[in-house]
């Protein structure tokens, strides 16, 4: 046995022909394309025809194919007593070489076997490799390490922002602290959606962080795997974001309106419904239109009380309870029960569970769009309700029924403005669009009404939604808009919640 020595001797880099040497072709191995350690292992068996294997010290094979060895021998390699060592038995010489692993990894063995002598050239070959495994080791190690601090770092941007969406700004501010110190600190914030190629998504969210410097909250969107979302204070990402746009070809930019931080839900939803008009604009970026919504158009002081009554049902629940059904049906009514789950980080099991509780709560058939539309409407109103509405004059008396507020001649010059712009198609898209709402969305069910096939109502649905400048077919705010104005001009029947408030006898209206 012998211990290795502490400087290798200089390797030949070029044989006699000028071909390459055995030194060459590992340092070939260390090449970006090419570090892979069976691989080398491989191939360091192959130069000194023999076999060749490298283990840790607890025995497990990491590369090669093994032959028994002298566990004394191998205790003394790991345990650092020797370097390396020597052994000939009949037919067969080996050489074992203790290899550093990173820590807490165990000190591995490099072994090869042959059945000739090994000579200087066979010596030098299996002293090199085994600083050449070592490096690999090392390398393998720290990439390891940096994707798995990577992927922590992603999962916490995730649950900052799934804690932004359930409005536990107090619980986003903590979490983003330790690594991000004040990217939180903002009382308004604008959210932006990029959407790329899924392939592409990881190379999108880094250029992002480095165009940003790091000062937003960029997360790989968990519900569409083609989506980057920032959230930002302000608008101040705006301008970097559309340089980033304007440089990548096929990738798009939807912005929001500035919101309150605990507003990050509809902030997502807005940057959802712009980026669906950032798909017919040749600068491929579109930012939130501040267009009037219908809320807008009622009576404040009618509309909370309209509201608080319809959610009345709730009331029962402990606060943290309700505040959760009510945030989870929120997001449930804005997008999928599926990508809802993504966003919030549960199963889609409790985003449908969560929601079907809140639909016998409220004897609401959540199949039915205008139910939905309605609904949305009051959580809504509901999430806007940071203070009581100032009083603006006499108390109305009771509360309003649904069609008395969709009844104001504001909103409803509102609905005639808006579903006019349908007219100049002479595909009477209007029609199509009311039947295929009164059908649930089913594009199958409106088709038989009509008497068209599935995919024209498709089509007429899809002409829509750059006319009016909202997202249909996927179901969200957008959607819920066109609903209320067709409810408001009553070319809709209004949703009937008057069951919800039998178990209040005390009211004197319905829903």
């Amino acid at each position: 046995m012998a211990g290795r020595e502490d400087g290798a001797r200089p390797a030949q880099v070029a044989g006699a022909d000028g071909g390459p040497t055995w030194a060459q072709e590992l340092l070939d191995h260390l090449r970006p394309t090419g570090r892979d350690i069976r691989k080398v292992v491989a191939w360091l068996a192959d130069a000194v025809q023999g076999t060749a294997w490298l283990q840790d010290g607890t025995g497990r094979l990491l590369a090669g194919t093994p032959t028994p060895l002298d566990e004394n021998l191998l205790a003394d390699l790991v345990s650092g007593r020797i370097a390396s060592a020597a052994w000939d038995d009949t037919g067969r010489h080996l050489r074992l070489v203790r290899v550093e692993q990173p820590p807490p990894a165990v000190v591995g063995v490099l072994a090869v076997s042959r059945p000739a002598p090994f000579d200087r050239r066979a010596s030098d070959i299996v002293t090199h490799t085994a600083q050449v495994v070592e490096l690999l080791l090392r390398a393998r190690e720290s990439t390891t390490a940096g994707r798995r601090l990577q992927r922590a770092t992603s999962d916490l941007r995730l649950a900052i922002l799934q804690l932004l969406m359930v409005e536990d700004t107090v619980s986003a501010r903590r979490v983003a602290a330790g690594l991000w110190p004040g990217l939180l600190d903002t009382d308004t914030a604008c959210v932006y959606v990029l959407e790329g190629c899924a392939e592409d998504r990881d190379r999108l969210a880094e250029e992002c962080l480095t165009e940003t410097e790091e000062q937003v909250l960029v997360v790989r969107c968990p519900a569409v795997d083609a989506h980057v979302i920032v959230v930002a204070p302000d608008d101040t990402a705006a301008g970097e974001l559309r340089s980033l746009i304007g440089r990548r070809p096929g990738t798009y930019l939807g912005g929001s309106a500035p919101q309150s931080l605990a507003r990050t839900a509809t902030a997502y939803g807005q940057a959802v419904s712009a980026l669906a008009v950032a798909r017919f604009r040749p600068d491929k970026q579109a930012v939130y239109a501040e267009r009037t919504h219908p809320e807008r158009l009622m009576d404040p002081a009618e509309l909370h009380g309209w509201t608080t009554h319809v959610l009345r049902p709730l009331d029962t629940l402990a606060h943290h309870t309700r505040a959760e059904l009510l945030a989870t049906t929120r997001l449930g009514l804005q997008f999928t029960a599926v990508n809802a789950a993504k966003v919030l980080g549960v199963s889609r099991n409790t985003v449908r569970a969560r929601m079907e509780r809140v639909e016998a709560l409220l004897r609401a058939d959540f199949s039915d769009l205008a139910t939905r539309a309605v609904v949305h409407l009051a959580l809504n109103t509901w999430i806007g309700l940071g203070t009581e509405p100032q009083e603006t004059g006499a108390v109305p008396t009771g509360h309003r029924r649904l069609g008395e507020l969709l009844s104001g001649p504001a909103l409803r010059t509102w609905a005639s403005e808006l579903l006019a712009r349908l007219d100049a198609d002479a595909r009477d898209l209007r029609r199509t669009l009311r039947t295929w709402i009164a059908a649930g969305g089913n594009a199958e069910r409106a088709a038989q009404i009509l008497g068209v096939h599935a995919q024209t109502v498709r089509e007429h649905v899809r002409s829509a939604e750059p006319v009016l400048e909202r997202q249909l077919l996927a179901a969200g705010s957008d959607l819920y808009e066109v609903v209320l104005a067709l409810l408001a001009l009553g070319d809709l029947d209004q949703p009937d919640l008057r069951r919800a408030n039998r178990d209040h006898p005390d009211s004197p209206v319905h829903g």
